[in-house]
């Protein structure tokens, strides 16, 4: 991987050992988050379609690479798209934004990753800790605030002249702020448990950003500090249940998200394959 170009880090999922058990619900041994039933939107279905695209988006930015593609021994390189096309794909940071006017890649570089170790490590922590933020928060609230502190971390990366930036782990980093502010909200058993384990989980990523190369702690912090504050603001549901603007919000960033994704892809297609 080039060293103008920083991921916004991969997050180990040996950092994440919380169980999603509830002290207020005895009758219910564990929460089961992947079966929570919905009329038509289930939050199997969103954590599926979530992993499953960002893992469309690895392969494509492969192919697109084509021999440019960096091929190593080294985990931390191997399978490594082009910059060139990890740019045109969504990538953000100084370049993308002050030479191409892209600010939608504040939403599309939360999509993107740099080699085959990021997206493994970012997918299993993401499996990991959306179900607990899908919980506490519902399924629409958790994608806004993946959205949202994804593009805050980025946007903060920019303001930090951070080059080329991209990776899942500035909206994981959200979600991990808003479970952060959750656990000190709520209080309790139940919430102190939640609290201890992601302030743990902070100060690991604190240790591993500096540990390791061509992390943007820039994209790591924004998200965190998005994640918070959109803790507080949206709420939880043992405060208020998610209705129906949550809802709105939702669909919004998803449909936003969807059409900035399929716009980059087939321009892609277009400039590699028929330009």
């Amino acid at each position: 991987m080039p060293s103008s170009l920083m991921t916004s880090g991969s997050i180990d999922p040996a950092f994440f050992h919380i169980k999603a058990s509830h002290p207020n619900k005895p009758h219910r041994r564990s929460v089961d988050i992947m079966r929570s039933p919905q009329k038509n939107f289930t939050p199997a279905l969103l954590l599926k379609s979530i992993l499953y695209t960002n893992v469309f988006l690895f392969i494509i930015s492969l192919i697109y690479s084509g021999r440019d593609m960096v091929m190593s021994i080294n985990p931390f390189y191997a399978l490594t798209p082009s910059m060139e096309v990890l740019t045109f794909l969504g990538a953000s940071g100084r370049i993308p934004i002050d030479h191409f006017h892209v600010w939608w890649s504040l939403i599309t570089a939360n999509w993107l990753h740099g080699s085959l170790l990021h997206i493994i490590f970012n997918m299993l922590a993401l499996r990991t800790v959306a179900p607990l933020v899908i919980h506490e928060f519902g399924l629409f609230r958790m994608f806004s605030i993946y959205t949202i502190s994804g593009a805050a971390g980025f946007y903060l990366s920019y303001l930090g002249n951070v080059p080329l930036t991209i990776g899942a782990s500035s909206g994981l980093c959200g979600l991990i702020g808003a479970l952060l502010y959750f656990g000190k909200s709520r209080g309790g058993e139940w919430g102190q448990r939640v609290y201890k384990q992601t302030a743990g989980w902070i100060i690991s990523l604190l240790l591993f950003g500096f540990l390791i190369p061509n992390i943007n702690n820039w994209g790591h912090g924004g998200g965190l500090l998005g994640g918070i504050f959109l803790g507080w603001i949206l709420g939880y549901n043992d405060k208020r249940k998610e209705g129906k603007p949550d809802s709105v919000l939702g669909l919004i960033l998803m449909f936003l998200t969807a059409l900035l994704l399929v716009r980059s892809v087939v321009q892609g297609f277009f400039l590699i394959f028929a330009g």
